[in-house]
């Protein structure tokens, strides 16, 4: 029996707008890639040389100058508030001594919070003005955050009121979440894959701030530091760990190197600080290192300095013009 006339067909998409097929295991590695090439342009078209990256707790809201409302954030990146039962105390609750001692403690654990988020929001400014005054085209030592709430926050808006540029590396997660608002908006990336977003933590920094966190602050804390303790990376990284009286509560780094877990040098790789004209000088001084170590290498390698136009980056395209057919 003969076949049937087949209906005409429509047009296949094409691989690279193929969805079902960018979003399959099969595409995983497009998908890894593009978060590799997709920053990299951009950080190039914008002039980053390199960042200061500052980490801290997501879950807790600014004490803001026309609210004093504390209130605390059902998980790390998310909108939500927590339940009610597990907010800091409020001052009717307080005063009517309805507040249980859980609550009490939130409160007092919130009012120290929105301090550090001043603190950080205070350094950030004062790292920022500080760069803007640095010789040469290229944004030096780029605050940087994971774009989110809280200590995320506060950094990219110290940057943002200083009038410099401010990277936000956010994370796709499962729960409703969005960036800060402060982050320039040509440096507001958002990552799928952990492990890529800590890799642009850690390709273009120079110094680490690690303000009071959680779970995601420690990780990333003591990834950068295995990463300087094994000399994986390329560069001297700077750690600062912002507020002692938290860390050294929490945890307890002066017994691994006495049990043997590190080695006594070991805790050379990071540095306290409490106020944040402290952490300045100390992130100043050795960002002035940093800079002195860079220009004698450029000495001794012939590497040019100066001829950085001022404009952005020319793409491909713009670069070679007629000598190759263009593409949309």
């Amino acid at each position: 029996m003969p076949r049937k006339n087949p209906e005409p067909l429509e047009s296949a998409p094409l691989a690279y707008e193929n969805k079902e097929f960018l979003d399959s295991p099969d595409g995983r590695l497009l998908r890894i890639m593009s978060e590799y090439q997709e920053p990299m342009t951009r950080f190039r078209r914008e002039r980053i040389q390199d960042t200061v990256v500052f980490f801290g707790s997501a879950r807790f809201r600014a004490q803001d100058v026309a609210s004093h409302e504390l209130e605390l954030l059902d998980n790390t990146g998310s909108l939500t508030p927590a339940p009610a039962d597990q907010q800091p105390a409020r001052p009717d609750e307080v005063e009517r001594g309805e507040a249980s001692e859980q609550k009490l403690r939130l409160a007092e654990a919130a009012v120290e919070m929105a301090r550090y988020y001043e603190d950080a929001r205070k350094l950030a400014g004062l790292v920022s003005r500080w760069a803007m005054t640095l010789p040469g085209r290229r944004h030096r030592y780029v605050i940087t955050s994971g774009g989110g709430p809280g200590i995320m926050e506060a950094a990219n808006r110290g940057a943002y009121e200083a009038g410099a540029k401010t990277i936000g590396l956010n994370i796709k997660l499962p729960f409703e979440q969005q960036p800060n608002p402060y982050i320039t908006p040509d440096l507001n990336f958002e990552f799928h894959y952990f492990f890529m977003r800590k890799f642009w933590f850690a390709y273009l920094a120079k110094a680490l701030v690690v303000f009071p966190g959680g779970f995601g602050t420690l990780d990333e804390m003591f990834e950068l530091l295995t990463l300087a303790q094994t000399q994986k990376l390329a560069k001297k990284i700077t750690v600062l760990i912002y507020g002692s009286s938290y860390w050294k509560s929490v945890i307890n780094l002066d017994i691994l190197a006495d049990k043997g877990a590190i080695a006594m040098k070991d805790k050379d790789l990071f540095q306290f600080a409490d106020t944040p004209e402290e952490a300045f000088n100390l992130l100043k001084s050795d960002l002035v290192d940093d800079m002195q170590r860079q220009a004698a290498y450029e000495r001794e390698h012939g590497v040019p300095s100066e001829g950085i136009p001022e404009t952005p980056a020319p793409s491909a395209q713009e670069l070679l013009g007629p000598d190759i057919a263009k593409t949309r």
